[in-house]
């Protein structure tokens, strides 16, 4: 298989397997805001496009045992005459053939490995769109969590910007500001709650689309609270070789190469066709003549089936080189979520930073306002600071929190069932 890097250490591996038992638990704790691992599975069995998948999955079933049992079927013709010849009689004749085609030796075999094969395609096929499925799952559970987290922020700020609005128009009243100063109070108070106002449509909104794309998941009044980014202890670049390893899209393509090398030696093979073996039975003038044998069929190929055989060769060939395909992009796909993992997670520790240092600031200055040392311009600037350093924090926490569930669910780490095996 080919390497994703050579950061990708053996012993980076096994830390990963070592875990592997224990990864979902390891995941979930990782990410108190998801819902419960029970409930999100549950969720994703019953989705209409993984079911329509499982469906497909039974159709392979049904192939591969059609192609166990051959196309071959017996087959029975006849024909019945009555005769009527001068100055003799009527006579009533019969002529009856039973044959059936049988495979030539090998051909079963490898119908058989193209049916397992195509039911191998199918299975990971089927695990891929439960796969895609979670993402959509994931985006729009932190759509709805990273929605809901804003608008609380917002509502902080907006009881902040009152309280100084009434203490502002207090003092207006005792004389003691002037009256632009409630103006800029104001202002500042009608932008904050339209900002609210915004995030709270914006949370109806993602709660909306969570509902009606998972109605199977319960969803309380409000929104959880984001929970603080983690390294996951099996280590980023662990996660990034088993979204490799795991691959169900790599797993498939794997299946759909090995199936069209079967079916090109298969196709070469029927270049000689199956021959038809049967007994013939006849009965004329009404019985007096009475008769049995045996009858064979053999059909002789010409250049239809040589074309077939080399079409079959270069489909095989096309699948291989899909393969090669996939396994890039898989690759591509894991390179991104190990570094995305890990820029996320750094940017999100610099503003949190930023953000705490804000919200500091914003409190020294509300205090010297109180004691009348600092102006209420520099009070609404301090807040407006605050506010804005918390929202990027909310959005880069919320980001985060995405980039290392999207490692996790890539290698198959969380919401990952094991495989029944046919």
């Amino acid at each position: 298989m080919t390497r994703l890097s050579s950061s990708f250490s053996l012993s980076a591996l096994a830390l990963a397997l070592a875990f592997a038992g224990h990864a979902p638990l390891f995941a979930q704790a990782n990410h108190p805001d998801l819902p419960p691992a029970e409930t999100v599975e549950a969720a994703l069995d019953s989705h209409p496009s993984v079911e329509a998948a499982a469906a497909r999955l039974d159709a392979a079933r049904a192939q591969a045992g059609m192609l166990t049992k051959g196309p071959h079927e017996i087959t029975v013709t006849g024909s019945y005459v009555r005769r009527d010849v001068d100055t003799e009689r009527v006579y009533n004749e019969y002529d009856t053939v039973i044959s059936r085609a049988f495979r030539l030796p090998g051909k079963a075999s490898l119908d058989r490995q193209a049916g397992i094969l195509g039911v191998d395609a199918a299975r990971n096929r089927m695990e891929d769109v439960r796969h895609q499925t979670s993402l959509i799952l994931a985006t729009l559970w932190y759509d709805w969590l990273t929605a809901g987290e804003t608008a609380r922020n917002d509502a902080r700020t907006v009881a902040n910007l009152e309280r100084a609005f009434t203490a502002v128009k207090r003092r207006v009243s005792l004389r003691d500001a002037a009256p632009l100063d409630e103006d800029q109070a104001a202002s500042a108070l009608a932008l904050a709650r339209g900002q609210w106002a915004d995030s709270t449509a914006r949370e109806a909104e993602a709660r909306a689309l969570l509902t009606a794309n998972f109605p199977d998941i319960p969803l309380a009044d409000e929104s959880p609270t984001l929970s603080e980014p983690q390294v996951p202890a099996q280590g980023i670049e662990a996660l990034g070789e088993l979204v490799i390893t795991r691959s169900h899209e790599i797993g498939a393509a794997q299946a759909d190469a090995d199936k069209q090398s079967v079916v090109a030696r298969r196709v070469k093979a029927d270049r000689i066709a199956d021959p038809s073996f049967g007994v013939h039975l006849f009965s004329e003038r009404s019985g007096m003549e009475k008769g049995a044998g045996l009858v064979a069929t053999i059909p002789i190929g010409g250049g239809y089936r040589a074309k077939a055989a080399d079409e079959a060769v270069a489909m095989a060939s096309s699948a291989r080189l899909e393969l090669a395909t996939v396994r890039r992009s898989v690759e591509a796909m894991a390179r991104a979520d190990m570094s995305n993992a890990h820029s996320r997670f750094t940017a999100w520790q610099h503003l949190r930073d930023a953000a705490n240092r804000a919200r500091t600031v914003a409190e020294r200055t509300a205090k010297g306002h109180e004691l009348g040392a600092i102006d209420l311009s520099d009070l609404l600037y301090a807040e407006r600071q605050a506010n804005d350093a918390r929202r990027t924090e909310i959005a880069a926490r919320s980001e985060a929190l995405r980039a290392i569930l999207k490692l996790l669910i890539d290698s198959h780490t969380i919401w990952a069932p094991g495989h029944d095996e046919d």
